[in-house]
């Protein structure tokens, strides 16, 4: 008799706050927090009819977004800014080897 092959499973869960209903595939992470942080993170749980697991999970979710999202912005000095502003408000005029691209474009995508 040959033997089975060993297969691993992953705790699928439903992803809560999302809006979605697919499973994911679940990881653990561990974290030593004070009792006080435990405390108001079961509170807050509580509150929001949820498990801490359930509460830690979306919490982080959120979290780690918006720190993409923030990383993600554009962040200019003041003088980006003032060189950026009076880009806009008065642009260099284009030189002649520009002129000349931009009329060997429109001669392109004219035909």
């Amino acid at each position: 008799m040959p033997a089975k092959a060993a297969t691993a499973k992953s705790k699928a869960k439903p992803v809560v706050g999302s809006g979605r209903s697919y499973k994911a595939s679940s990881a653990r992470l561990e974290a030593r927090i004070s009792l006080d942080l435990h405390s108001t993170v079961k509170r807050a749980a509580e509150i929001q009819g949820r498990t801490v697991t359930d509460f830690v999970a979306y919490a982080l979710q959120q979290a780690a977004s918006q720190a993409i999202a923030q990383a993600d912005q554009l962040h200019l000095s003041v003088a980006d800014q003032a060189a950026f502003a009076n880009a806009l408000i008065a642009p260099v005029k284009p030189k002649a080897a520009l002129k000349r691209a931009f009329a060997r474009a429109d001669k392109l995508l004219a035909t």
